[in-house]
């Protein structure tokens, strides 16, 4: 894939991709050890742009992706224009199907007790030959043990849902011992789960 764009916004680097370069792109990384995407809205936008160090993160991910309106629309009054909203939870979502046809298995993390198990079972009865390698929820005490679990897992992809910036902070501290894909997607698994619908 060629380099992507990236629009500036007050120091925050979004790339401008549309939903369709955006999958290509996380495959892409998928096969070929890894990486770390992050689906900045307003609120994560404007923490960045407070918070130098959140912004520095943001900035060292593979691809970040306006996942809010309110970051497109600051793009297009800074006159840099993006292609269009790229929503975190339609990017997960987006990535189900070639995943399941490359063979690239999943690691669900985050959320509280029991609702990565059932967005699993949810995908696995819509996507019966996707390979749903491991889960767990968000509430623990031993870092260490979660980032063993997923590396021990063999993930190729982890939607990790701890909410933001504990979900960012995460994934730049053990993008490199987890060895996958690894997509900060806040409250995506309890939309998966069936437990929460999005809003219009």
């Amino acid at each position: 894939m060629p380099l992507m764009q990236q629009i500036s916004i007050g120091g925050l680097k979004v790339h401008n991709v549309d939903m369709r370069q955006a999958v290509e792109r996380c495959l892409e990384l998928a096969a070929s050890g890894g990486g770390a995407v992050y689906t900045p809205n307003a609120e994560m936008a404007k923490l960045a742009l407070d918070d130098p160090r959140f912004c520095a993160l943001l900035n060292r991910g593979d691809l970040v992706v306006p996942d809010g309106a309110g970051v497109v629309l600051a793009a297009k009054l800074l006159g840099t224009p993006l292609a269009g909203k790229v929503a975190g939870v339609e990017l997960a979502q987006n990535l189900l199907a070639p995943m399941q046809k490359q063979g690239l298995s999943l690691f669900l993390f985050g959320g509280k007790p029991g609702v990565a198990q059932r967005a699993a079972q949810a995908l696995h009865a819509k996507y019966p030959e996707l390979a749903v390698c491991g889960v767990a929820d968000g509430y623990f005490d031993d870092e260490a043990r979660r980032v063993s679990l997923i590396a021990q897992s063999g993930a190729d992809v982890v939607f990790v849902c701890l909410g933001s910036p504990k979900q960012e902070y995460f994934i730049d501290a053990h993008r490199k011992e987890c060895r996958a894909l690894m997509l900060g997607l806040g409250g995506t698994l309890d939309i998966l789960a069936g437990d929460v619908q999005r809003a219009p």
